[in-house]
């Protein structure tokens, strides 16, 4: 077997109407694994991804022997398997336990002279640590550490939450858990280079919210990007921002901001972190996958105990697609990638090829507006575009139950809004009760009612901190 015999045999039984090209990652890597196993030449491959605080994730699998006359069939599966991982967990170090030619592959593509160098480098900038593979023999790789976190699921007194996506801003007066107030704002984040900019748009949104309020006990956000003790380390949201303006000013935003409302708790995390909470707390359960399908995809996980883990869970860069055609991410410059598949920018990749133009000065929020009247006035091509989206959550939910262990997915955020979200849902299970009966079986797959879809995450968010006595038990 080869790459094109593999890619062929991984077509999907429920191809996008509009992406018939589309090679599921899921289906490539089980259709390897079936092969491995039944070639009698099947030896482990163990990967190893340490990150902050020592914590360190294990994940083993198998690869073919690399005497095998198909062990090229390796690289392009430990390449894919590696990207994904450093992009759910996060690491600095990778540590391959294998065929000494899959490790020296790893290296080489993650080298500053190799094509997946954006990754190592954001690894190396969120960690601030050099980005390292080491190779070694499957059974010499470390043991798994891992950590968890309790936050969120406080209710109790007068909170503001927000939710900051690139095209637009939410927040919500929250009292005793029932929001009183909500808010969304069209703003461009990614185009202002003055951090004076971010500041003063956030705490206008948290003085807009606290003038529903009798007082502000306590704040919580939600961003895209990664953040580390409520401290950005990197965001599309402030990519326009000069390096050194970013270290001097936009890493102690959220603490600026906490200064300027006199101290009170204040807890940002990423925005995918928040979609799962919001999950796990109006399901009352854990084991949730919360994926927001908004200027990009954000991902979220919360554990079958009901914490949260230390992870990344940046799925906009976890490849989901390995047709040769897959559209490109403009950012990391890799082909196939969540962020295209699950998002306003698939939306507007997939328009044009439905034959719906759409306006090049639009902002991005008018842009999916647009289309979504469209479909609410019975437009068959919109459709087409939802139906697609719905075929690739499909599949990408497949994906994720081979690294999450999963009960129950939430599926949210700008691009589920209307009846949108209804074909998304409908689509993508259908193509697990097709392709992966067992999973269909297992996990439930959940679109929030409209309002949730839209705000649910500033909800959600203002839960994160602890204030009172409840920081004292």
């Amino acid at each position: 077997m080869d790459n094109s015999e593999l890619s062929r045999l991984s077509k999907p039984k429920l191809a996008p109407p509009l992406h018939p090209s589309f090679t599921p990652l899921v289906r490539v890597n089980h259709n390897f694994s079936d092969f491995v196993r039944n070639s009698g030449r099947a030896v482990p491959l163990v990967i190893g991804i340490e990150r902050g605080d020592q914590s360190f994730s294990v994940f083993h699998t198998q690869c073919l022997d690399e005497s095998s006359v198909s062990a090229d069939l390796n690289l392009i599966y430990a390449e894919r398997l590696v990207k994904t991982l450093l992009w759910q967990r996060g690491g600095w170090r990778v540590v391959v336990g294998g065929p000494p030619s899959v490790g020296e592959h790893i290296r080489r593509v993650y080298s500053q002279d190799g094509p997946r160098r954006f990754d190592s480098e954001f690894m190396a900038g969120i960690y601030e640590r050099p980005f390292t593979v080491e190779i070694t023999e499957a059974e010499n790789v470390p043991a798994r550490h891992e950590g968890t976190l309790r936050l969120g699921g406080h209710l109790e007194g007068c909170r503001i939450g927000f939710d900051l996506g690139a095209s637009d801003r939410k927040v919500a007066a929250v009292m005793n858990g029932e929001a009183v107030y909500t808010e969304e704002v069209i703003w461009d984040p990614r185009n202002a280079s003055d951090p004076h900019y971010h500041f003063d748009q956030i705490n206008m949104a948290l003085k807009t919210a606290a003038q529903h309020l009798p007082r502000v006990d306590a704040v919580g956000g939600s961003a895209a990007g990664v953040y580390i003790n409520n401290r950005p380390r990197v965001g599309s949201l402030y990519r326009a921002v000069p390096a050194p303006l970013f270290d001097t000013q936009i890493r102690n935003l959220f603490e600026d901001l906490q200064k300027a409302w006199g101290g009170i708790p204040f807890a940002v995390v990423n925005d995918g972190e928040v979609t799962a909470l919001a999950g796990a707390m109006s399901l009352n359960d854990g084991a949730v996958l919360g994926m927001a399908l908004g200027s990009s995809e954000a991902g979220g996980y919360v554990t079958p105990k009901g914490e949260l883990t230390t992870w990344l869970n940046e799925l906009a860069f976890c490849p989901v697609d390995l047709d040769p055609q897959a559209p490109l991410d403009e950012w990391s410059g890799d082909k196939g990638v969540g962020a295209n598949y699950f998002s306003q920018q698939a939306v507007f990749r997939l328009a044009p090829l439905a034959g719906i133009p759409l306006v090049a000065t639009m902002g991005p929020a008018k842009k999916l507006k647009s289309v979504q009247e469209l479909l609410q006035r019975g437009d068959e091509r919109a459709r087409l575009i939802f139906d697609t989206i719905g075929t690739y959550v499909g599949y990408g939910v497949a994906h994720y139950a081979d690294f999450y262990e999963l009960r129950h997915v939430l599926i949210l955020g700008r691009v589920t809004s209307g009846d949108g979200g209804n074909i998304i849902l409908k689509r993508a299970r259908e193509v697990l009760q097709a392709e992966f009966p067992e999973l269909a079986a297992s996990v439930a797959l959940y679109l929030p009612d409209e309002s949730t879809r839209r705000v649910g995450q500033a909800v959600a968010a203002a839960s994160l901190p602890l204030i009172g006595l409840e920081s004292e038990d």
